[in-house]
Order: structure tokens, then sequence, then C-alpha cells
């Protein structure tokens, strides 16, 4: 295992703000690491090769934790497949570049587990990678991450970095992302199914509350915010399948997957940056060729609970937190995604991390955050 960085290294996390870097940052600074720096997308545009090698010129952090990237939902990923795939391309070749550039001396790449095959064997091990077809609706940005995990496990292999790899699976929590329809599916849900629950109670003063945090507009351009009138609000709403009496939801409900609380999910990521080195993340086997080199491949690491839910069991969880008394529908029209994703986590179990939150009482939290002035910030 590796040695703890010195509580003062400079330690640069790119994406600071974001429901993955904003959840790094708070567990690195509850350890006592201080020499933290991080940009805003106005302070430091990722996608500048020109203001990136900037920054590392005069900043000269020493190590690097990369959780900045353009996400996004099922159907933000089918609209905009070529902004997925170029702008995380670029973030990825300037950050990690420049990181090898100024001999950064460890480095924290975070990728998805949308990286596997569509129908892969589940659970699926690091070891499945590129062995069959991607799905289709989020290929290009998986093909991003894959391009990201093997830049950082290639110029380990060749220059000797310590630049390793981890895959969350389906992360929520703090400062996550509620759009009604380009966001994650469970904080969707629970933001469709209480400002459902508001309709249904007739809570206005919430939903105007609701809506002068997070507008919602339609294709049409129509916008609600906490000015307009209840027809308009009602018809805004109803656009996205919010009703006073009905919730509609994407999908059949049947798809399994596997949820991470963020700061679970930081914590197996500081605990991987501070103990865990490259050569630490793959088996040192003889090669059967002899003296031939050994292929080194899929050093990267999976971090998840090993647990998964139905989209519709996850949904149930979800109205009885919020104690919505409407109709959940479901429109089958709009697309599933992947059937199931289940990470195998034995690898990040083998490395000396478990997680301890269950998908219950995570939604308890991010519904509670949610209702705070923070998440109404």
């Amino acid at each position: 295992m590796g040695e703890i960085l010195n509580k003062e290294t400079k330690i640069y996390v790119a994406g600071h703000r974001g429901l993955v870097g904003s959840a790094i940052w708070k567990n690195l600074q509850a350890r006592g690491f201080n020499h933290l720096i991080g940009r805003t997308h106005r302070e430091l545009d990722l996608l500048d090769p020109v203001a990136v090698r900037q920054f590392f010129d005069e900043e000269q952090p020493e190590a690097v934790v990369l959780a900045a990237a353009h996400v996004g939902g099922i159907m933000a990923n089918l609209c905009y497949r070529a902004d997925f795939i170029y702008q995380n391309l670029q973030i990825q070749q300037n950050v990690i570049g420049e990181s090898w550039r100024h001999h950064v001396k460890k480095l924290l790449f975070l990728g998805s587990t949308c990286i596997y095959p569509r129908m892969a064997p589940q659970p699926m091990s690091e070891e499945v990678l590129l062995t069959s077809p991607l799905e289709y609706t989020n290929e290009p940005y998986a093909i991003a991450k894959i391009a990201g995990l093997k830049l950082c496990e290639s110029l380990s292999i060749q220059y000797g970095c310590n630049y390793i790899a981890v895959m969350p699976t389906n992360l929520y929590g703090p400062n996550d992302n509620f759009h009604l329809e380009n966001s994650h599916v469970l904080p969707a849900m629970i933001r469709k199914i209480y400002l459902g629950k508001c309709l249904y109670t007739h809570d206005w003063d919430s939903i105007r509350r609701d809506l002068k945090r997070r507008p919602v507009s339609t294709p049409s351009g129509e916008v609600a915010d906490e000015q307009s009138s209840e027809d308009l609000i009602c018809r805004v709403l109803a656009h996205y399948g919010i009703t006073s009496d009905t919730v509609t939801l994407w999908g059949t409900g049947s798809p399994l997957r596997e949820f991470l609380w963020s700061e679970e999910m930081a914590d197996a990521c500081v605990h991987i940056l501070l103990h865990v080195d490259f050569k630490d993340t793959y088996s040192h086997t003889a090669s059967s060729a002899g003296n031939a080199m050994q292929e080194i491949r899929n050093c990267h690491i999976n971090i998840g609970t090993g647990e998964e839910h139905s989209i519709g069991e996850t949904a149930d969880m979800i109205v009885r937190e919020i104690g919505y008394q409407g109709v959940i529908q479901w429109d089958k029209s709009k697309p599933d995604g992947t059937p199931r994703k289940l990470t195998d986590v034995t690898k990040l179990h083998q490395l000396g991390w478990h997680h301890r939150v269950s998908l219950q009482e995570g939604i308890h939290r991010l519904y509670q955050w949610y209702l705070t002035e923070e998440g109404f910030r």
C-alpha cells in the first residue's frame, strides 16, 4: 500500500464545486489537508489548454484529483453526444497531460461504471472492460472515460507515474443536480415526487420556494419561477409529468441500479489517494510467455456498494420518505437504459474500504438536505 501524502501537500481538486469534487474536498479537509486548490469554471476553463497549462505553471500542485466532467442523464447523453465526448476528452487531455508535464506525484481520475458493456456479466468486475459493445445512450461519454483511464494507466506503465483511475457507481448526495430532465435518475425522482406532493396538497409556498431556486422551463420557452401564475406553473410541471394527482417517471421501473452516497464515494477516493499506489491495482504475475513483458491492464478500481435496487423500488422508497399520496405512473415509451449495472467491488474491499450508508438512509439524508437552506442556496 502507498504512503499517506503529507498534510502540507498541495492538492488540486478539479471540479471542487460539483457533487463529486465538493465531497472529496470536504473529506480531505476533515482529514487535515488544508493546502487545497480549487477553481470555478469562470476562473479556469478546463477546455482551454493554454489556461490549464498556465494554472499548473503558477500553482505547481503536487497531487491532483480530476473530478471535473461534463455529465448528465439519459436524455442529455442522447441529445448532446458530441458535447459529451469532446468536452470530457478535452478536460482529461488538459488536466492529466499537464499533471504529467509538471511531475505531479499522485493523481486520481474519476470515471463512471458506464464504461462497461451494456450486457456485461453481473456483477461487473474491472476485467470486463472492452469485452463487448457499450450502452448506446451514453457511448460517447463512456468512450471518453475509457480514454481517461487508459491515459492514466499508460502514463503509469511507461513513465512510472502514480496515476489511478476509479470508477464510481451511480452517485447521489449534497450538491446534486436536480434538473427535471438532465439530472441523474435518483435526484430527478426526488424533486419530481416532492413537487408532486406539493401540488397534491396545494402547498404553493413550497412550490414557489422551489422554483425560486431552480426555475423550470419547457422546450417551447415557457418558464416557471416563483413569480409565475399557478396556471403557468401547472402547465410547465405537467410537461415533466407532474400533475395535481400523478407523477410520471421514465421507463418501466424494472432496471436494476446500484447507488452510492457521494460522501462515502469521497471517503473511498481519499482512501485510495492516500493509501494505494498504482502498483497495488493489478496482479504481479509472471508472464506466461517467459521473458515477454507482462500485460498490465484493467488497473482501475470500481467504487460502489455491491448492492442493487430496481428503479421502481427506489421510487417507492422516495414516495415513503416524502409522504406522497398521489399516483406514480411509468412512461414506457421512454428509454430504460442499461438493464442492470452492479459493480464487483472485490478489489476495493481488498484495498481496505467498505460502504456503510444504505440506500434508504441515503434517500432520507438527501431529501432532508434538499429541504434545508443549503439545498436552496
